[in-house]
């Protein structure tokens, strides 16, 4: 009778465990990239490849617009403390947030193209995922935002012109606001969904987004102008937390990551071709693009390039800094740069 008991119990137990195995988890996701757009339309697209290929053990719930507030609040409430959020798809500026190695892919023209970009980027993911893994946060694919231009309500040709104009930074980014300020620009630091009213009312006069970017938010209306200096490209990631990934099975997780994967190619393919194509339109509507002449740019870069330097050990941790830059130069000189 004992072991029959014994018996029924275990077998309460074993059914109770699989059926806790088998609740399906729902991943509530919050990004600022407006719906509608390319970005919003890759994650609804993942989360649609994460229910079939989990045969529904999980799916995908998207708050785009930043309807959940900005890139830091969304961090917040990804705190185990408040569990509103379990993933997010943020830019470098939200990760480094979490920490201020990933400040390395908004290090102003150290990168020149999306290929050197991406090569740099694989040499630096392992350390970084690491990095992430140390705050119970894990890295699920990269993001691509496209290259970012500057955008300004009048005309600005040169460095000196650019540091002598009210140019918006990400508010809650004092490291950022305080680079900015030591090396002789003008920064003004308001959150990402008040720019546009910033250039509007003259609080800021430039502001630095992808072209893609710029024409959904219509910026061009305000800010007429634009400077073709390929700043840097903007990079984010899809982050999860801790505690949503450990309710998925270890086979789940991997085809999460594998669909998330592809919503990355996804993204370095189709982002370049719809930045040219929003430069052309917003031209059409009366846009002014300037574009430097090969001296114009060379005096341009090498004034840049003082300045980055400045990032090393403070805005960038030196060993993530010395990493890119090590990387960097094998890539450059693989390709007889």
């Amino acid at each position: 009778m004992l072991s029959l008991t014994r018996a029924l119990v275990l077998s309460l137990v074993l059914v109770a465990a699989a059926g806790v195995a088998a609740a399906p988890v729902v991943v509530r996701l919050s990004t600022v990239a407006p719906a509608g757009t390319t970005w919003d339309a890759a994650l609804k697209d993942m989360g649609a490849a994460w229910s079939k290929a989990t045969e529904g053990r999980v799916t995908l719930r998207v708050t785009g617009g930043g309807a959940q507030g900005s890139e830091g609040t969304v961090l917040k409430n990804m705190r185990p403390e408040v569990n509103t959020v379990d993933a997010a798809l943020l830019t470098a500026t939200g990760l480094a947030d979490i920490d201020n190695a990933f400040n390395v892919f908004a290090i102003p023209f150290f990168f020149q193209s999306d290929d050197e970009e991406l090569f740099v980027r694989d040499k630096l993911e392992p350390v970084l995922a690491k990095r992430l893994e140390a705050r119970k946060i894990h890295l699920l694919s990269w993001g691509h935002g496209g290259w970012v231009q500057l955008f300004s309500t009048v005309p600005v040709k040169s460095l000196a012109e650019v540091k002598s104009k009210k140019l918006y930074t990400s508010a809650g980014d004092t490291s950022m606001m305080k680079w900015y300020t030591s090396n002789g620009f003008n920064p003004v630091a308001m959150e990402p969904t008040n720019v546009v009213q910033g250039l509007t009312t003259g609080m800021i006069q430039e502001t630095p987004m992808p072209p893609y970017y710029a024409s959904v938010l219509q910026v061009y209306r305000s800010a007429k102008h634009m400077l073709q200096v390929d700043v840097d490209p903007l990079i984010g990631a899809l982050i999860m937390t801790d505690g949503a990934w450990t309710k998925i099975g270890a086979e789940d997780q991997g085809k999460l990551i594998a669909a998330a994967k592809v919503m990355e190619k996804r993204l370095q393919a189709e982002v370049p071709a719809q930045d040219a194509k929003a430069v052309t339109e917003m031209k059409a509507r009366g846009l002014t693009v300037t574009t430097l002449d090969a001296k114009g740019l060379a005096d341009f870069h090498a004034e840049a390039d003082k300045l980055v330097g400045t990032m090393r050990g403070g805005m960038v941790p030196a060993d993530v800094y010395d990493l890119a830059a090590q990387a960097r130069g094998d890539y450059r000189k693989s390709h007889g740069k």
